[in-house]
């Protein structure tokens, strides 16, 4: 590509980009009482028990507004609210039966004259589930038929032809999010049940994972006493592969001991096996709960960062009940 044409697509990709961040910034600023009708038919269906149980968010739309309103389902799903995406072709053909009663739907059209979603609006009417439409205008068909419409402004494509959605498709898919993220708030959701809603991502293993998940236990626990000779602590954390070893007093944790520790101990005694635990360990060491989340204890290995801990005595009370590696919490999947 000759420098002139990289400078003409990359000046029409940054207009595009101004034209519709210009949109949803107009958008914003004409969200009314309609926006907050349609949040509060939703919040009614989700938190508002229907025979017998919570009602779902029920998204539909065909071609490119269908394409979004999947996602928006997936957001839906995402924050806490049961939605799915229903085709209203296949609704014609017996989908109809996944509305229940106390169920909210969501049409998407940008023409608002939709076929499809017409066709469908005799049988929704039938279920007796409120409708929220969102369209280009306030006047459009499905907007007289639906309960509350929210208008995303007939604004022009970002295509140079005016016809691809795009502008349109990116204030959709706003005004979507804005539904699923105050719903959200609305109902007072914290990151505990997002990470719920995400157990197998990063956020979700962050805000679920405890050490006790991922910690070594019985014969995994580097383990030896104040009595125990030089030559066995070196075999025993050399044999566990953890770099450390605790030191206990019955169950209760003294000490602990490092590699560390022993190099050093070694450039300082003539006889490094004559040289008794207490002399070698770090007595009140640094320790974790069972019950800790596991990023916080890499959080507490890291917490000075000229002196890294690798591994961490995990106690409850004074007792000890596991050990933790740092190579421990990066394989868990919840340090990212």
């Amino acid at each position: 590509m000759e420098p002139a044409e990289r400078d003409r697509v990359l000046e029409r990709a940054r207009d595009i980009v101004r034209q519709e961040a210009d949109a949803l910034a107009d958008l914003a600023d004409e969200l009314s009482a309609s926006f907050l009708d349609a949040a509060a038919v939703l919040h009614r269906a989700i938190a508002e028990p229907g025979e017998g149980r919570p009602g779902k968010i029920v998204v539909t739309g065909v071609g490119k507004s269908g394409l979004i309103g999947r996602s928006l389902a997936a957001t839906f799903n995402a924050t806490g609210a049961t939605a799915f995406f229903l085709h209203p072709v296949e609704a014609v053909h017996g989908d109809l039966g996944i509305i229940d009663p106390g169920d909210a739907v969501i049409l998407l059209s940008r023409s608002g004259a939709s076929d499809e979603l017409r066709q469908l609006i005799p049988s929704l009417r039938a279920a007796g589930v409120p409708l929220i439409a969102i369209t280009a205008r306030d006047d459009s068909e499905l907007a007289r038929f639906a309960d509350v419409s929210i208008a995303i402004g007939d604004r022009p494509e970002a295509c140079s032809l005016n016809l691809t959605p795009t502008t349109s498709a990116t204030a959709t898919l706003a005004i979507g999010h804005a539904l699923a993220l105050t719903l959200f708030e609305w109902r007072g959701l914290k990151e505990e049940d997002f990470a719920r809603f995400h157990p197998g991502g990063l956020l979700g293993k962050r805000l679920l994972l405890r050490v006790k998940d991922v910690m070594h236990t019985g014969d995994g626990i580097p383990r030896v006493t104040l009595e125990t000779d030089m030559r066995t602590v070196l075999i025993e954390i050399m044999g566990k592969r953890l770099g450390a070893a605790a030191v206990v007093e019955g169950e209760r944790l003294a000490g602990i001991i490092t590699d560390g520790d022993l190099k050093r101990i070694v450039l300082s005694h003539d006889d490094l096996f004559e040289v008794p635990v207490s002399e070698v360990m770090t007595a009140r060491p640094q320790t974790i709960g069972p019950d800790d989340l596991v990023a916080d204890a890499y959080r507490k290995m890291h917490a000075n960062p000229d002196a890294v801990i690798t591994c961490l005595p995990v106690v409850t009370g004074e007792r000890l009940t596991g050990f933790l590696h740092m190579y421990d919490c990066l394989k868990s999947g919840a340090i990212g």
